[in-house]
């Protein structure tokens, strides 16, 4: 199974789960686990995803998920699993 780590942070605004969702079930992506917040009117969305299923070149799914962040308002950083945990080693 090859994972992903999905970030979402933005002001809060209706539809930014349902959106990001969609976009990852039109790429065969699956979400493994999710987590999100809001804090002072501020949305803020973890996700693990599996991308083993993924059409797409892994960053062309960047690049798109990127794009979707801007037309809805938001930030999405999205990065495999091992560069994540890579990076936020102590």
């Amino acid at each position: 199974m090859s994972k992903a780590i999905i970030t979402v942070v933005g002001k809060d605004t209706v539809g930014i789960i349902a959106r990001v969702c969609t976009y990852l079930a039109d790429n065969q992506i699956n979400i493994l686990d999710i987590s999100q917040t809001i804090v002072q009117g501020y949305f803020n969305m973890m996700m693990i995803v599996d991308i083993t299923g993924a059409q797409e070149r892994f960053g062309d799914l960047v690049e798109g998920i990127e794009k979707l962040g801007g037309e809805i308002g938001v930030r999405i950083k999205c990065q495999k699993e091992e560069i994540f945990t890579s990076m936020h080693r102590i």
